[in-house]
């Protein structure tokens, strides 16, 4: 669940040693922008307040949640040393949403391990747009920023 876990935001700071050294992808999907757009916004804008700049920083956008673990590694392949992947999928009346989640936390996790970068899963699985929204700058925080932190901890854990 999105929100203002304490593991993940608060006091954290970065190891300024390596941060000038990364170079970040962040992968978004378009579908349902209104949700992936605000967790775009607000990765970008945690990475450069924990001291990246902007030229650090590339945004792929892909049509959907399920193209994002290809569109992962091709940005690993460009050189990149983590990704993340933002995406909303959204429960409707088929059990679609699961086929879709399921599939990309497989590729991704698979990603992690054969790539050794860090490759966070950004994506919400919620059953309505209104639980993505409270996901997404609402009531429950932004899974952008808790993206954006856990990929600068995950480098850091590689680099240590």
């Amino acid at each position: 669940m999105a929100g203002h876990l304490p593991n993940l935001t608060g006091s954290f700071q970065p190891n300024q040693q390596f941060l000038n050294t990364y170079r970040i992808a962040i992968c978004v999907a378009e579908w349902h922008k209104e949700i992936t757009s605000s967790m775009l916004d607000s990765c970008k804008r945690t990475l450069i307040s924990l001291g990246l700049i902007e030229s650090q920083i590339e945004i792929l956008s892909v049509p959907g949640s399920f193209e994002l673990p290809l569109a992962a590694k091709h940005m690993i392949s460009k050189g990149c040393d983590g990704v993340v992947c933002l995406g909303a999928i959204i429960k409707g009346e088929t059990n679609h949403d699961m086929i879709i989640a399921t599939s990309i936390s497989n590729a991704i996790l698979d990603l992690n391990i054969q790539t050794q970068k860090p490759i966070v899963m950004g994506v919400l699985t919620t059953n309505t747009v209104q639980q993505a929204l409270d996901r997404a700058g609402g009531k429950l925080g932004n899974k952008g920023e808790e993206s954006a932190i856990c990929l600068l901890k995950m480098l850091e854990l590689i680099r240590s």
